[in-house]
């Protein structure tokens, strides 16, 4: 069966959001006004993609093709025309194609559901469990170690990190202290279990270097 398409207007923007989590914006170029104003009359939704060469401002950038589409939760319009928004990532999209930046980005996209996972002999919920509790464990190490140069603070023990799986996997996404670069190879991981076993890798080789540091190995 072929994934439906649909055009939806594009916000490039120099971050990575994930699926579950909230992205604040402040709008004032023109084009990007416009594009609220349209989302606001209509479903509220837009497409975050992350620029991956270029600026947000002016056009001409780079991007990549997967992203997450986005809802406006809340919006406030400023005297001289700017713009707050509070939008929400809802789930992961595909750009099929670029359209012309008129007035805005606009694209052609569908909808980047998770791949069907195989699974050997393992209880397939037990494998879900098992990823994202090792997920956390090296998203809470590494924040913990952070928190002693002082760059982010802990996780508290009591933290609620609730809902599905998959809500639950894009939250310890959203927590880990990652780079622009590993948190889009997060986003365009095609299933849960892959992405926390993703997760977990790249917050450990963080979390030995961080080790490293502290030890006074690595430029201390």
């Amino acid at each position: 069966m072929v994934a439906a398409t649909r055009t939806l207007g594009m916000f490039p923007l120099s971050t990575v959001l994930f699926p579950h989590a909230w992205l604040p914006l402040h709008v004032f170029e023109t084009r990007y006004r416009a594009l609220m104003a349209d989302c606001r009359g209509q479903d509220g939704e837009f497409g975050v993609v992350l620029i991956t060469r270029g600026s947000e401002v002016g056009g001409g950038d780079q991007r990549v093709e997967v992203g997450t589409l986005a809802r406006i939760s809340r919006l406030s319009e400023l005297d001289d025309g700017r713009m707050l928004v509070l939008a929400e990532g809802v789930r992961r999209l595909r750009v099929c194609r670029w359209l012309t930046d008129d007035p805005y980005p606009g694209a052609v996209v569908t909808d980047a559901a998770d791949d069907r996972e195989a699974h050997d002999s393992i209880d397939p919920a037990r494998q879900e469990t098992e990823a994202l509790a090792s997920g956390e464990a090296a998203v809470r190490r590494l924040r913990s170690l952070l928190s002693e140069l002082g760059e982010v603070p802990a996780l508290p023990h009591d933290l609620d990190i609730s809902g599905t799986a998959e809500a639950i996997g894009w939250q310890l996404c959203e927590l880990a202290p990652l780079n622009l670069i590993d948190r889009q190879r997060l986003l365009s991981t095609g299933s849960m279990t892959a992405r926390m076993d993703l997760l977990a890798d790249l917050s450990n080789a963080m979390a030995a270097d961080v080790v490293g540091m502290l030890a006074g190995g690595l430029g201390g």
